[in-house]
C-alpha cells in the first residue's frame, strides 16, 4: 500500500510528510521518499537535530529522533521495523534496542526513550 494517492495514470500525486514543530506543521519531504518498512532521515530546521521517518505497511507515518541514545549515532532511520504485542517499533541497527514508534519508549530498557514527533501526510 502506498500513502500517496494514485491517479488514473498510476502515478503518485504530490503528497508530503509533515511534522508538528513549534506549534505548526512543517513539510519535511515528499511522501514518495518513504518506502513501507524502511526509514528516512531528515534534518530539522535548527540544523542540529534529525528526525527518523517511517511508513508502516498500513500507510501510517511515524517520526522519532534519529539519534540512538545508546551509541550516540544518528542511525535509527536505518533500523528495522517490527511489532511486538501490538506495538510498532524500530530496532537500532547498531545495538538492536527496540524503540516504540508511538511513544519513543525503549522496549528493552524502561529508563530510556527517544523523542517523538506528531507526523502526518498532507497536501
Amino acid at each position: 500500500m502506498t500513502t500517496a494517492t494514485e491517479t488514473a495514470t498510476g502515478t503518485a500525486t504530490d503528497t508530503s510528510v509533515q511534522l508538528r514543530l513549534d506549534g505548526g506543521w512543517l513539510t519535511v519531504c515528499a511522501a514518495s521518499c518513504l518506502t513501507p518498512g524502511r526509514g528516512v532521515a531528515v534534518l530539522l530546521p535548527d540544523g542540529r537535530r534529525q528526525a527518523a521517518l517511517f511508513l508502516d505497511r498500513s500507510g501510517r507515518v511515524y517520526a522519532i529522533d534519529n539519534r540512538d541514545p545508546f551509541s550516540g549515532a544518528t542511525v535509527l532511520s536505518r533500523g528495522l521495523l517490527g511489532s511486538a504485542d501490538g506495538r510498532v517499533f524500530v530496532a537500532s541497527p547498531l545495538l538492536k534496542q527496540r524503540f516504540d514508534l508511538v511513544t519513543g519508549q525503549c522496549l528493552d530498557d524502561d529508563e530510556v526513550r527517544v523523542g517523538v514527533y506528531a507526523a502526518r501526510l498532507g497536501a
